[in-house]
């Protein structure tokens, strides 16, 4: 398997050897395995030799963040282009920064709205570039892009299959508030997309009907490895073997972990005398996330910059089949964002 690295974003250099292979645990269901498509092997994501615990952060709490407000289209071809991870034939893999969107409303700045200017910058001249896979606004992580209409068309259907076939192709890391009950497993809900006061949220739906599904209501799966645990958090490799939005978030505030930065979603985790519980989803209005005192400590950071903190979810990890007849699958790799490795040293998440 051919192994691609993307470049640092910035901060620390993250890359090396962690995700393990998964150990079956009783009462636990492993992921499944298949030849060329394991997860067997990943990157060390605290730096070597780096033990001492982060300063204060001063007026700029997360440097490197995109402020796409006060990006020029031409500022953002800079950045993407200076993103690329790795560009063979008609594929281009980016390391996408969070805040992006992939779409959005026209005239506003997005990935799509400067793909013609990307592909002019990458020498492709009218090979006009398309998104076949990628993460969410506000995930950071690997863009799939292909110049070839034929090139995208199978890899979309390669994507497909996999699915069908509870294969996983997508590997997301992320840091979650809390640590789940169990080290491994899989996440099952029916979601649903409602429209709440001009956003549109994703629901959990318990018992859903045949009409549920037919208006829209849709059974989701992820699977779940925690690599490490520490200062009441957890770092958790995540592979979603369903598409839907916030499919991830949304699992794992089902688990009472929600993801570090999720200011959505983490809301309808209550605490009780230290107890976790589930506040109605249609009820309960998204909210900044607050971390307690112990844990703002531990990030040092201020409660008015922990209400800036970024979503800790990075699609770190995409396995492809070989372009052409015979040719080795391929594994394409971004490292963290430098505030997410940042994180880590703080928590002290690494591998045990």
């Amino acid at each position: 398997m051919r192994t691609v690295l993307a470049r640092e974003m910035g901060g620390y250099n993250v890359l090396g050897r962690i995700w393990g292979v998964w150990r079956r645990r009783p009462g636990v269901r492993a992921v499944p395995k298949a030849p060329g498509f394991g997860t067997e092997a990943g990157h060390r994501l605290r730096p070597r030799g780096s033990s001492k615990r982060s300063r204060p952060l001063g007026g700029q709490p997360f440097p490197g963040l995109l402020q796409l407000e006060n990006l020029s289209r031409e500022e953002l071809v800079d950045v993407l282009r200076a993103a690329v991870v790795d560009q063979k034939g008609p594929l281009v893999t980016l390391n996408k920064p969070p805040g992006l969107p992939v779409t959005g409303k026209p005239g506003e700045l997005t990935l799509f709205s400067v793909l013609p200017e990307l592909s002019q910058s990458l020498g492709l001249g009218d090979q006009e570039l398309q998104v076949v896979q990628a993460s969410g606004k506000e995930t950071s992580g690997l863009v799939l892009l292909s110049s070839c209409p034929q090139t995208a068309s199978r890899l979309q259907k390669f994507f497909i299959y996999s699915r069908r076939a509870q294969r996983p192709t997508a590997t997301y890391c992320a840091v979650t508030d809390g640590i789940p009950a169990t080290s491994e497993g899989k996440i099952q809900a029916a979601l649903k997309l409602e429209h709440v006061d001009g956003v549109d949220l994703v629901i959990p739906v318990k018992s859903p009907s045949r009409k549920d599904f037919q208006e829209g209501v849709k059974r989701t799966l992820s699977h779940f490895h925690v690599v490490a645990m520490g200062s009441g958090c957890a770092l958790v490799q995540l592979q979603p073997l369903t598409v839907f939005p916030s499919q991830l978030q949304v699992h794992m505030v089902l688990q009472l972990c929600p993801v570090l930065g999720d200011h959505t979603y983490s809301a309808r985790v209550g605490t009780v005398l230290g107890q976790r519980f589930l506040l109605p989803a249609e009820s309960t209005k998204p909210q900044r996330q607050v971390p307690d005192e112990a844990l703002l400590r531990r990030l040092c950071l201020t409660p008015s910059q922990a209400a800036q903190l970024p979503l800790h979810l990075h699609l770190h990890c995409l396995h492809l089949p070989g372009m052409r007849p015979g040719e080795a699958p391929m594994k394409l790799l971004a490292p963290l964002p430098s505030y997410f490795s940042r994180t880590l040293q703080c928590l002290g998440l690494h591998q045990q």
